[in-house]
């Protein structure tokens, strides 16, 4: 057994187990592959939105818009870092589509941002109601198989599903839906939404 000093004084080192602060630990396999993909997803989306916002701060970040982007943006890095701790604890690994989120999420908050204001509000009114649609529909499936085991998992997603319904309401009111086209707009970015929701949880 190993030891060290305390003060003086040798003590053995006791072997710890491991703490999982947010996702129990998995009682089989099944269980262990759903919390997977959750975590994986989630991490996805969450670093797909921070891209979005890096693209649309390179637009608008010196607009009258800019610090409300930047705002929102702060918060999507908040969940992000979140889920970059809870992967690592958990040994998740996340989507081998990253690098595609990366390339993809810029360019669709900067080229939504080039379209003005109305544009970008219009990109994160579909985004995050993607996003809190997706997180809803999480919480319902945990909610039913066992609310008191994952108590602090459900604790987190309604949190940042809290955050993504305010962001999607700031850009309603912020004249998303004056945008040319904006239910075009806003259907084809949530359809691609769901494809990177889809994949995101597989790949």
């Amino acid at each position: 057994m190993k030891k060290k000093m305390v003060r003086g004084f040798v003590v053995p080192l006791q072997r710890s187990s491991r703490v999982y602060s947010v996702v129990p630990t998995p009682r089989d396999s099944e269980e262990k592959d759903m919390l997977d993909r959750i975590l994986r997803v989630d991490h996805a989306g969450e670093y797909g939105a921070n891209r979005i916002y890096a693209g649309q701060m390179a637009v608008l970040g010196r607009s009258s818009i800019g610090p409300l982007i930047q705002e929102m943006w702060d918060q999507e890095k908040k969940h992000l870092k979140k889920f970059n701790e809870i992967l690592a604890e958990n040994r998740v690994r996340p989507t081998a589509l990253l690098p595609l989120w990366n390339i993809a999420g810029f360019v669709l908050g900067a080229s939504s941002a080039l379209l003005g204001k109305e544009g970008a509000m219009a990109c994160t009114v579909a985004v995050e109601e993607s996003i809190s649609e997706h997180y809803n529909s999480q919480i319902r499936a945990l909610m039913e198989k066992d609310p008191e085991r994952y108590t602090e998992l459900l604790q987190v997603i309604k949190e940042f599903r809290d955050d993504e319904m305010e962001h999607h309401d700031t850009g309603l009111e912020h004249d998303a839906e004056k945008v040319p086209g904006y239910w075009l707009l806003k259907n084809a970015i949530q359809l691609g939404c769901k494809v990177a929701i889809s994949v995101s949880q597989r790949v």
